[in-house]
């Protein structure tokens, strides 16, 4: 099973959006390793959704990186 993460810098209140099979250890990656993400360590957990393939979360994710998704998010 996929899942469709949402992060929360804890420096500045952005977010990030992502996916992944392993979202508890794809958070320690964002806090320790990930260079994208690095500027806006520490991250914490925000959301996430389940997914039944890697193409649905796919899908997911683009949309919540969308404006009508950020909208979205912000609710």
């Amino acid at each position: 099973m996929f899942y469709v993460y949402v992060l929360k810098s804890k420096k500045d209140e952005s977010q990030y959006v992502g996916l992944s099979q392993d979202t508890e250890e794809r958070l320690k990656e964002h806090n320790a390793i990930v260079k994208s993400t690095k500027s806006k360590r520490p991250w914490s957990l925000l959301y996430k959704e389940p997914c039944a393939t890697r193409l649905d979360a796919r899908k997911r994710e683009k949309y919540l990186k969308s404006a009508a998704g950020r909208r979205y998010r912000r609710d």
